[in-house]
């Protein structure tokens, strides 16, 4: 992998050609799993070239999963200009896609595991009043990705949350992290990079589980799924290393195999600013059409 003449950093400074997986028993089974609300960019590009070339490197295997559980944003039309640019960039995937929206039944079971165990409770907050009450407190306890749930309906009556489902009343379905550390506490994960890592699984607070419009989150079915395909070396952008304490949390919970991680940089542009699917000028549709090829593209998320 080289960058030369590319502009791309990553957001610590470092450069691909990285090579963590010396040693590492058995075949290496890796996958991108993009959620098609938009044009694949350059940092999705960076993720799945670094995925396949890890799979690629111990002559393992790369999957291609599509998660496409918010039925709200995503799009067909996105899901296929993906897969254009993914196959334009010279990327080959073992066996079949895997699409979340096939497998909503699956993760609802998994779901009512964690029900049944009462390690989860209705949420019937909506979004503002959650900020009401955020706002109206005089310290708010804060995670990776701002305030956390306040926990308004974790000690709801089971009585009266009973009968609010009953009667129709929308509602997610939140983890009872307390509960949940105190049966899988004290629990570590191993980042390839960075050693052995302790869990802390209360620094996300009580996670969704289940959405008001789909039995599933992003961490339930992406833990499933991982499992399901035998993934052993999760690789992402560090900008998710929170998101895998929940993970990890869940895997024991649910009694599923551990895989090794490897959370790679974010790739920023030559400004500093990390790459978004709201930027058009960096997405791979607009660098085909302005005359690139896949030579350079790849060289531009710096792989050669």
């Amino acid at each position: 992998m080289s960058d030369k003449g590319s502009g791309i950093r990553s957001e610590n400074g470092e450069e691909g050609g990285l090579d963590p997986l010396s040693g590492i028993a058995g075949p290496v089974v890796t996958r991108f799993a993009p959620s098609p609300t938009g044009l694949l960019h350059l940092g999705s590009a960076y993720a799945a070239l670094f995925a396949h070339d890890q799979a690629r490197r111990h002559g393992g295997r790369f999957l291609l999963r599509i998660e496409d559980i918010d039925l709200t944003r995503c799009r067909p039309e996105f899901e296929q200009g993906m897969i254009e640019d993914l196959q334009w960039l010279g990327l080959e995937w073992d066996g079949p896609v895997m699409r979340q929206s096939e497998r909503l039944p699956v993760y609802d079971e998994f779901l009512h595991v964690l029900e049944e165990g009462g390690l989860t409770y209705p949420c019937f907050c909506t979004r503002t009043e959650i900020q009401a009450e955020i706002a109206a407190a005089p310290t708010a306890p804060h995670g990776p990705d701002g305030p956390l749930y306040p926990g308004t309906c974790k000690n709801l009556d089971w009585r009266e949350a009973r009968a609010r489902i009953e009667a129709g009343e929308p509602y997610a379905t939140r983890l009872h992290m307390d509960r949940a550390a105190e049966m899988t506490d004290p629990l570590t994960f191993t980042d390839i990079a960075r050693g052995v890592i302790n869990v802390d699984a209360g620094s996300c607070g009580d996670i969704v589980l289940g959405r008001k419009d789909v039995p599933t989150s992003y961490h339930l079915s992406v833990t499933i799924d991982d499992a399901f395909q035998f993934v052993n070396l999760v690789t992402r952008g560090e900008d998710l290393l929170h998101a895998t304490h929940v993970h990890r949390t869940l895997l024991a919970l649910l009694g599923l195999p551990e895989p090794l991680y490897h959370h790679h940089p974010v790739l920023l542009d030559p400004d500093g600013k990390r790459f978004a699917k709201r930027d058009k000028s960096v997405t791979i549709g607009g660098l085909r059409a302005a005359g690139h090829t896949p030579e350079e593209v790849r060289a531009m998320a710096g792989f050669s």
